[in-house]
């Protein structure tokens, strides 16, 4: 089966489910956001998120994939992504990457954010705002009858043009839906104009991984965490997104990304 016969494509009422899911994502991820702060531990804020999700009527998506053990993911400072949330105490100036996925109907929404705890160095603060701006920048240059690699493109162009960074590369985007990860991969990187097609009914999840440092990575004997292997810090932004034909309606972001979308000066497709 080709990568284009497995590409999952929803139905005005599908995608509204994963709306629906979205929401809970990104309200979840706005209480962890205010629950952050020093001598918190990793653990607690799982307990924060699962309580979170399950009282919205969803189901944590992550709790259990592949025998992940936990509702959300917890990325310390080195630690790009799929950190297990654990007895690990958060300290002043550390970053803590967040990510979240919730299901409501059999319908998925995936979402993460990096939070500083405290005041941190000016490069931190730059390296966040990179990755955040970076995500938008993708989903912006997404168009109905355009290709998965726009966004890449746009991700790769805005990190490139900011400074010296680490992409991740073996860590991408993907499809979304009725499950949580499908094709077709999202990659960071990469020139404009490949791979599947842009159609309404498609949903993706954008997430750019980026390093103060080296694009490689290693994976700890968790089998889950995966840390860079040079030591240097990262950031961790996503959204799940759709297309319509007014234009980009962000499923996880509680305005539907609107805001940010006029921003960019891009047409807002969200259906309320």
């Amino acid at each position: 089966m080709s990568l284009f016969e497995r590409v999952e494509i929803k139905t005005a009422e599908q995608i509204d489910a994963m709306r629906r899911a979205g929401l809970v994502v990104g309200r979840t991820l706005e209480l962890l956001r205010t629950s952050v702060r020093a001598g918190v531990t990793t653990a607690e804020l799982d307990a924060i998120a699962e309580d979170c999700i399950r009282s919205s009527g969803a189901t944590p998506s992550f709790l259990g994939y592949q025998g992940f053990p936990a509702s959300i993911c917890t990325s310390v400072n080195d630690e790009v992504v799929h950190g297990i949330p654990g007895d690990r105490v958060l300290a002043e100036g550390d970053l803590v990457s967040i990510d979240c996925g919730a299901i409501v109907d059999g319908w998925h929404g995936d979402s993460a954010i990096t939070v500083a705890i405290g005041p941190v160095s000016d490069d931190l603060t730059m390296l966040m705002a990179v990755t955040e701006e970076a995500m938008w920048r993708g989903i912006a240059a997404a168009r109905l009858g355009g290709r998965v690699s726009d966004i890449s493109h746009a991700v790769e162009r805005h990190v490139r043009g900011a400074g010296r960074y680490g992409i991740l590369e073996e860590y991408t985007g993907h499809g979304i839906g009725s499950e949580m990860h499908q094709a077709p991969d999202v990659p960071n990187y990469g020139r404009r104009g490949r791979g599947p097609k842009l159609v309404e009914g498609l949903a993706l999840a954008v997430e750019p991984m980026i390093t103060l440092g080296t694009k490689q990575t290693d994976v700890l004997d968790d089998d889950w965490t995966v840390v860079t292997t040079d030591g240097s810090w990262a950031a961790h932004f996503e959204h799940t997104f759709t297309l319509t034909p007014q234009g980009a309606w962000v499923l996880t972001a509680l305005d539907g990304g609107r805001a940010k979308l006029t921003e960019l000066g891009v047409p807002y497709g969200g259906r309320e």
